[in-house]
């Protein structure tokens, strides 16, 4: 019979080693995938102007929203397409389609990334002028 103490127990060392596999996640993906370090560099500037512009509380939120949606669809289209290349390490048309459905969404992200940015950005530069 398990005791709460030991079911508690239990629950703090599954937390532990999820938070591992998940820091392990990030570490591969900023490695080993090239995009992510160019988002990861976008973060940085955007976070660095943000700070420079004084933004509102909410626009940090949605800029904190827009980053993250961004690095999450990249972390999803890495693992697609690790999976996509253990499964099949030939060239097959379906696999291609799965890749490029997972790389559209990075983009589209992005693209609404940018979008975001500009919108929160554009006039408070202008005023700078």
């Amino acid at each position: 019979m398990i005791i709460p103490e030991q079911k508690k127990k239990g629950f703090i060392i599954r937390l532990y080693h999820s938070f591992g596999y998940a820091l392990n996640g990030f570490k591969t993906l900023i490695t080993e995938e090239v995009n992510a370090r160019v988002h990861t560099m976008a973060a940085i500037i955007v976070i660095a102007m943000g700070l420079f512009l004084e933004i509102s509380l909410t626009e940090w939120l949605i800029l904190t929203i827009v980053i993250g949606l961004v690095f999450a669809f990249e972390i999803m289209n890495t693992a697609i397409e690790n999976l996509a290349d253990y499964v099949s390490p030939s060239k097959q048309d379906a696999i291609k389609k799965v890749k490029d459905l997972g790389a559209a969404g990075v983009l589209a992200s992005a693209i609404i990334a940018i979008i975001t940015g500009l919108i929160i950005f554009l006039p408070k530069i202008i005023m700078l002028f």
